[in-house]
């Protein structure tokens, strides 16, 4: 698992970068704030519910949630499902707020 800053991460969205990005924390969470991610709460990534995202096996996703906690352990079970190429948002938006 690769990591990203919350700095990183907004300047290839500032630059206009396609990428994917996901965002693990749950739907209320999302709903007050979010970055653009597409919502797959970690429970749906633990009970391997990940329909939304099988495409994406073999590309680069990014993963967020409100700390960082929850984006890494996605990260790792994923990499367990064969997706290779996943990157942690250290300090989610917790450090998004503050920073960006």
């Amino acid at each position: 698992m690769q990591t990203i800053t919350v700095e990183a991460l907004k300047e290839i969205l500032d630059a206009g970068e396609k990428i994917n990005l996901v965002d693990v924390r749950e739907p209320h969470e999302h709903a007050e704030f979010n970055i653009g991610g597409l919502l797959l709460p970690l429970g749906h990534v633990q009970s391997m519910q990940i329909d939304e995202i099988e495409d994406l096996k073999d590309k680069k996703v990014y993963f967020y949630c409100r700390s960082g906690n929850r984006s890494g352990q996605a990260c790792l079970l994923l990499e367990t499902m064969g997706f290779t190429d996943v990157v942690n948002v250290t300090g989610g938006m917790l450090a998004w707020k503050e920073k960006c």
